[in-house]
């Protein structure tokens, strides 16, 4: 028998029908939706009077246009309430799970389904959203579709989709003091850059990725998108399951035994050929920080920008044009530079482990006093579980505040966006122009770099504060 990969086995195992020299009719087990790329696909779906063919694999929560602030009154935004409540409506009429404001189970779409065990080894998953890779963290097949494909999914439980190359990332050995899985996915990423996954399916192997904690593996594969993946999966272990185990819609005690056995054959097999196979070594990653315009401009936090005539020629004019929009110069640090606002948050590092991090390096200092920051949990079961741990008080003797779940500043679809020209430090994806609001200046970082900026006020290394 041929050996497979991961990917190969579970993508194999949820063919429908193939297309001759086209895509495959692949059949999904979970759909996630939210409020801002599924009222058009149930229009179409009404358009077409079509129902939805299985509610019962849709579980949808409002995420991205929620205030993070007062959830307990109407949404001021117009936009964003007819938003919200469009979900709410079509929900209703289709008879699927909401997780609305203010449900128990309300959070950000790639929080929510990890913690309550929607996420399980060996599904496919799809979301009208790109970070949908996030769930590979659990061994399984998980990518964004677009609202066109949202509406196939709502209509027949399936969507067609090309079969991906596959690539391999090993990174192996110990990651040094104050060194975490985003600085993981940064470095990665500026090594083989913000295009080098196209068209791959990646999977991350190594010591160092099955050493890291199940939040920390998903801050890998969300990110994988960053680098222009298809998506990026891990394989399970020991670490999946026991974070599985007694979640609310894991399988229960008389199934439990028997997804195990299941769980547990899916790996890759040992002569398994990849497309493309990249290994890096642990020891030499550091805190990283992005300085441009797309995740591939990072570096390490102590490093120099490169200088101009390091960049290809052809990309020597767009990396200028970033360099200017940042207000930076080739060839210069970043350290020290003074910042305004600090984010904690999104589908990225919006985890209960990342609000840890933040406040073990906060407690006992004090915000700097310019700086803005915005400590958003990622669902009502991390803000619940941050107050039961006493980390919101140690936000707030440190001067900070612990907002209400939703995207916030990750995106700017709400009302925390960051205004032009201002320094943002962030733990969320994605540093585009404007992605933080319309001129806002991003740098990507770890919770621990964040939370180094937030109590000196400029790019810190977290290492010294240690």
């Amino acid at each position: 028998m041929k050996a497979k990969t991961l990917f190969d086995k579970i993508w194999d195992s949820h063919v429908v029908s193939s297309i001759p020299d086209g895509p495959d009719v692949l059949y999904i087990d979970k759909h996630l939706i939210h409020e801002v790329t599924s009222p058009q696909a149930f229009a179409g779906l009404k358009q077409r009077n079509l129902p939805v063919f299985r509610p019962e694999k849709i579980v949808a929560t409002a995420d991205h246009n929620v205030p993070t602030e007062n959830q307990h009154l109407p949404i001021q935004d117009e936009l964003s309430r007819l938003q919200v409540q469009t979900l709410i409506d079509n929900c209703n009429i289709h008879n699927i799970e909401l997780y609305g404001l203010n449900h128990p189970y309300n959070g950000i779409v790639h929080v929510i389904g990890p913690e309550l065990g929607l996420t399980q080894p060996g599904m496919t998953i799809v979301c009208g959203d790109s970070h949908t890779s996030t769930h590979g963290a659990f061994g399984n097949i998980a990518f964004g579709i677009g609202t066109s494909e949202v509406e196939m999914v709502m209509a027949s439980e399936c969507v067609l989709q090309a079969k991906p190359n596959k690539m391999r990332i090993t990174i192996e050995g110990n990651l040094a003091k104050a060194v975490s899985s985003k600085d993981i996915i940064l470095y990665i990423i500026s090594k083989i850059s913000a295009s080098g996954g196209t068209g791959y399916f990646i999977e991350f192997a190594g010591s160092a990725i099955t050493n890291l904690s199940m939040e920390s593996r998903m801050t890998v594969c969300n990110m994988s998108i960053e680098m222009g993946a298809r998506g990026g999966l891990i394989a399970p272990d020991e670490t999946t399951f026991e974070y599985l185990k007694g979640k609310e819609f894991s399988p229960d005690n008389k199934s439990w035994n028997l997804s195990l056995v299941k769980w547990k054959q899916l790996q890759t097999d040992k002569n398994a050929l990849f497309d493309k196979e990249w290994i890096f070594n642990a020891e030499d990653i550091g805190p990283m920080i992005t300085y441009g315009t797309n995740p591939g401009m990072g570096m390490s936090i102590v490093g120099n920008i490169p200088q101009l005539n390091s960049i290809p020629k052809e990309s020597r004019d767009s990396f200028q044009k970033s360099l200017d929009y940042m207000g930076f110069e080739p060839g210069s640090k970043v350290i020290g530079k003074k910042v305004d606002y600090v984010f904690v948050g999104s589908c990225t590092n919006g985890r209960i482990e990342d609000l840890r991090a933040f406040s073990k390096l906060v407690k006992g200092r004090k915000k700097a006093d310019w700086i803005t920051a915005w400590i958003v949990p990622g669902s009502k079961k991390v803000e619940e579980q941050a107050k039961k741990e006493g980390l919101e008080s140690i936000l707030n003797a440190a001067g900070f505040e612990l907002r209400q779940p939703g995207c916030s500043a990750c995106l700017a679809m709400n009302d925390d966006k960051i205004p032009e020209g201002k320094y943002s430090v962030s733990t969320s994806n994605r540093n585009f122009e404007g992605r933080q609001g319309p001129g806002a200046r991003t740098l990507l970082v770890s919770p621990l770099t964040a939370a180094a900026a937030a109590v000196t006020g400029r790019i810190t290394n977290p290492g010294d504060l240690i």
